[in-house]
């Protein structure tokens, strides 16, 4: 369980090429990769089939595939949107559309225990998905955390659908939520998925799941059958659902409707409880503007870049500055060449994605920043750009489209182990600036927190505009922040973003323009290129 960036080269039926492995459960491991017919990113998931499974083999991708079809239609934009399906190598591989969202697991391990009004939020917007397939007849059978992803904002995403038995394994995937029925390979119903929904609400509350995993998926179905559940002693008001979910006889659980009116009656009585969207997760760690010390973060010492301009964009500084040769890098020749994204943020006055302030932000968004829809990112750079792009492949390894005309106008390095490239062109304010660093931390909120921003005070005209967000990019852990300032007397704006790679790496885009300029139409759309292009090399 839990995140694990490991780079492949693999591809899956030809078509699918594995970029990074981005989760890993019980008998399940999930890959983002590269449509490189289509050019979109996509998520690829590699579930374990037993051997004994003969001609049920045959029948598990179509079984797969019709079931989330229904599911599309029962439930649009609140179950994944399953593309295709093969088996391959003795393993089922499912290749959904990109999902900008975190797996439930993965945003517990960051965050802890989650209080019962955001647990109820979360197991409410799990129960409507439940009760729509069970009045299908649809049981969903391999329920966990691992399947239900949380977004920045607007309610989870289930994965998983068509699983439950198409083998004559009991439970495929995660055997420390299957219900004692599915332990005892019985037949299962609607039941069994409200005693996954009880053991999530466990872990969601307790910080763990009601039984161990005993590392053998066998021996730890036979803990689910024999052995009672964990008591909860967190869950608040949540406790007597959770005990009611977790009966070891199925005819005894509480149904879909009383455990609505429960989660429903939780939110309702908790004042402060936002009526929808559930917060995405807050990251540990953090990026660097002005560190304390050579290479931590994404730079050293703040420094000038050439022009005024360039220091407000490139806040994550270096500790010496070199003048990069223009034109450095590659650029293709053909719009095709560079990458697509499968969706782009309309325009608007806020950043290119939505998101929530964290705690002890001390401004709040103007009432007319809009926020907007993150971009999917495509990195394969194999489809259309708007007119105008290209893509540019630098000697660093990274990879972005640019304007055309646009070239690098400077490179600063410290000690192999940060450099920070800025993009621009002449007569035109605008740049982008792309940082990387071996020492970023684990926390992307608190890098711009902590690190940039007591820098950014010091600077002429600062002013943050609303939180510092939370997000994911291209299935990374990522934070999003915009602030205003001054250059060369022209008050500008700025957006950043930055994400990390693991194992202390990361990389920040800065994209800065005039501030009365923000709005107009080709800013946008370079932001919203930038970041659906952008791709992080072999560094």
């Amino acid at each position: 369980m839990g995140r694990a960036h490991v780079s492949t080269d693999r591809s899956v039926a030809g078509r699918y090429r594995l970029v990074e492995i981005t989760h890993r459960e019980t008998h399940r491991i999930r890959w983002y990769a590269d449509d490189v017919r289509t050019g979109r990113p996509c998520l690829v998931t590699r579930t374990w089939l037993p051997q004994d499974a003969g001609d049920a083999v045959r029948r598990v991708p179509s079984r797969v595939l019709r079931t989330a079809e229904t599911m599309s239609r029962l439930c649009p934009g609140r179950t994944a949107t399953v593309v295709d399906t093969v088996v391959e190598a003795g393993f089922l591989w499912t290749v959904t559309t990109w999902i900008d969202g975190t797996p439930l697991d993965e945003v517990l391990a960051e965050r802890g225990t989650f209080d019962p009004v955001r647990a109820a939020r979360i197991a409410l917007d799990l129960l409507d998905v439940l009760d729509a397939a069970h009045a299908e007849g649809l049981t969903h059978g391999e329920l966990s955390p691992g399947q239900v992803f949380v977004r920045p904002s607007g309610p989870v995403v289930v994965t998983g659908y068509g699983l439950a038995g198409t083998t004559p394994a009991p439970r495929l995937t995660a055997p420390s939520y299957a219900a004692p029925e599915q332990a005892r390979d019985e037949r299962i119903g609607p039941a069994a998925d409200l005693w996954a929904l009880g053991a999530i609400l466990h872990t969601m509350v307790e910080g763990r799941p009601p039984f161990r995993d005993r590392g053998r998926p066998e021996a730890t179905l036979k803990g689910v059958d024999r052995l009672p559940p964990r008591s909860p002693v967190r869950a608040g008001p949540l406790t007597q659902v959770v005990q009611g979910l977790l009966r070891k006889d199925a005819r005894e659980r509480l149904t879909g409707q009383v455990v609505r009116e429960v989660l429903t009656r939780v939110l309702r009585e908790d004042s402060g409880a936002a009526p929808a969207a559930v917060p995405g997760p807050r990251l540990r760690g953090g990026f660097t503007s002005t560190v304390r010390s050579a290479g931590r973060g994404w730079s050293g010492r703040t420094m000038v870049l050439g022009t005024a301009l360039a220091v407000v964009t490139v806040t994550l500084a270096v500790l010496a500055t070199t003048r990069g040769l223009p034109g450095t890098g590659t650029v293709t020749g053909s719009a095709a060449d560079a990458p697509q994204a499968s969706a782009s943020a309309p325009a608007g006055s806020g950043p290119p994605d939505g998101g929530r302030s964290e705690p002890g932000d001390r401004r709040t968004a103007p009432p007319s920043a809009a926020a907007t829809p993150t971009p999917a990112p495509s990195p394969s750079g194999r489809a259309d750009l708007p007119p105008g792009y290209r893509a540019f492949h630098a000697p660093e390894g990274f990879a972005v489209a640019l304007p055309v005309g646009w070239e690098r106008l400077d490179t600063s390095r410290v000690s192999g182990l940060a450099y920070r490239v800025t993009f621009g062109a002449d007569g035109d304010p605008r740049t982008l600036a792309v940082t990387y660093s071996e020492r970023v931390g684990t926390d992307a909120v608190a890098v711009w927190r902590d690190d940039v921003e007591p820098g950014l005070e010091r600077s002429g005209g600062y002013e943050r505009i609303g939180g510092i967000r939370a997000t994911t990019y291209q299935g990374r852990e990522a934070a999003d922040m915009e602030w205003y300032a001054a250059a060369d007397g022209t008050r500008v704006r700025t957006f950043g973003r930055g994400f990390l790679l693991g194992g202390g790496r990361g990389f920040s885009l800065r994209w800065t323009t005039p501030a009365d300029g923000w709005e107009e139409p080709a800013s946008r759309e370079a932001l919203r290129t930038f970041l659906r292009t952008f791709r992080p090399g072999s560094v």
